[in-house]
């Protein structure tokens, strides 16, 4: 097994010479022989092993001679031992969370300061082969997204070094083996008998009619596993890139968009992993148990509707609704929450919009240069001081060739503006309340050519939000 397990890491560069690693162990067949395995390398690589030991205090005594089971033989082969005792039950109160969950947030606590503090290189697990296969079992089971198939990974970065499996190319019975050719008499956790752990009824009842056609299948899931997040990885790259591309975020982590014609141009795998990715941001990666691959079908339904203005419901008040050419992620708290703004802009001067951007005014004796960001008329054509608002009920505007006057509403109809920007909207005013300008879409006066007055020149200067 030695060979074997040192073949693995050589392939996948879990380990350099003259390092320090820090070994995980429970005290069980899998976490001992990974210890006695780094025992046997130690003098060879020139390693610095440190055992650490966990007591969970789940158990009573039985916990806690687990401990000092690993503290003996830590004494007897020479090896540097740190244990602690876990208040878990104190813990999953305090945070309101299941038992698997505070144990391993304060385990890994635990892990990463002892990381830390000896700048170890390396933490390295005991989770062996058959541990690989109940994992990508279960996945399977459970998830029907492609991107969480790729199993428990040989490596990662955690506390300033990399965690690392390096048994994961052997089975429980190669260990448990290991363990009695070198007179290792491990604990053994009676719960591990017992199939009502999901983990467990897969141990128990389905990886035996798997290994009785493959014997070898944990080689092959690995195989499998490393695969799959080879592709995951560049995968995630690019959709990441895509990201970047496509989706506009607002600074309060609370909405993103992004054009539903760009979005879809790109490779549906691509426009999957973007999806997550905009759910993980706006969720700050704490996603929500119930959303499944239903909510995904329902937004890839949404896409591909001709309708707009119509939305889907996600959980914690999330939001998405098609609107025209866009799609738009905002909580439910967002939507309406932009209060009424009206103030007098004098000119010259300058008014900060609630939206970050600013109006300012000012005097010119000529026309120079005007865009859609850009008003001018002429002073004596409009009633001063004039005024910037948000819309109101019943608003209309005219503009030289229009019949009549037209609704603000079916102003922004027209344009396509979505919903939930239509009342954060500039509109600015003379002392009459004629709208003279609604910002960016529709001016009431066209560029003046004679100068029996001073021009006035309002600019919609945007910020960097």
């Amino acid at each position: 097994m030695k060979d074997i397990v040192t073949s693995f890491i050589e392939k996948h560069q879990l380990l350099l010479p003259n390092t320090t690693v820090m070994v995980a162990v429970s005290g069980g067949p899998d976490s001992m022989a990974l210890l006695h395995f780094f025992k046997t390398i130690q003098k060879e690589w020139g390693l610095k092993v440190i055992a650490l030991s966990v007591d969970h205090q789940l158990r009573g005594e039985q916990s806690k001679d687990d401990l000092e089971y690993v503290k003996s033989m830590c004494r007897e082969w020479n090896i540097e031992f740190i244990g602690k005792s876990i208040d878990v039950i104190s813990y999953k109160k305090k945070k309101h969370i299941g038992t698997q969950i505070a144990s391993r947030e304060l385990r890994y606590q635990f892990f990463a300061e002892q990381m830390k503090y000896f700048q170890a290189d390396y933490l390295a697990f005991g989770h062996h082969g058959d541990d690989q296969v109940e994992t990508m079992l279960m996945r399977m089971v459970r998830s029907a997204d492609s991107s969480f198939l790729s199993g428990i990974p040989v490596k990662r970065e955690f506390a300033g070094g990399s965690i690392i499996r390096p048994l994961l190319c052997v089975t429980k019975k190669e260990l448990e083996n290991y363990c009695q050719v070198n007179g290792i008499n491990p604990r053994i956790d009676p719960s591990n008998a017992s199939d009502d752990y999901t983990r467990n009824f897969y141990r128990i009842n389905v990886l035996p009619l798997l290994k009785s056609k493959n014997g070898n299948l944990h080689k092959t899931i690995q195989h499998l596993s490393e695969s799959l997040e080879a592709d995951e990885n560049f995968l995630q790259i690019e959709a990441n890139r895509v990201f970047e591309e496509v989706v506009q975020l607002e600074e309060n982590f609370r909405t993103a968009t992004f054009n539903i014609n760009d979005f879809v141009s790109r490779a549906s795998a691509l426009q999957r992993r973007v999806y997550h990715l905009i759910l993980k941001y706006l969720y700050h990666n704490d996603l929500p148990k119930d959303i499944t691959y239903v909510h995904e079908e329902q937004l890839l339904s949404l896409l591909a509707k001709d309708k707009s203005n119509v939305q889907i419901d996600f959980p914690r008040h999330l939001k998405v609704k098609k609107a025209y050419n866009k799609l738009i992620f905002y909580f439910q708290e967002e939507e309406n929450n932009f209060p009424n703004f009206h103030e007098v802009l004098k000119v010259p001067g300058e008014v900060l919009l609630p939206n970050g951007n600013k109006m300012i005014a000012t005097y010119q004796d000529e026309v120079k240069s005007i865009n859609e960001n850009t008003y001018i008329c002429l002073e004596s054509e409009i009633k001063l001081p004039l005024h910037i608002r948000t819309r109101r009920d019943g608003d209309r505007m005219s503009w030289k060739g229009l019949n009549g006057s037209k609704k603000l509403k079916d102003i922004f109809i027209d344009a396509k503006i979505p919903l939930q920007d239509r009342n954060s909207w500039p509109v600015v005013t003379d002392n009459n309340g004629d709208i003279l300008w609604l910002v960016g879409l529709k001016k009431r006066d066209s560029i003046p050519d004679q100068k029996s007055s001073s021009y006035i020149k309002l600019y919609y200067e945007k910020g960097n939000l």
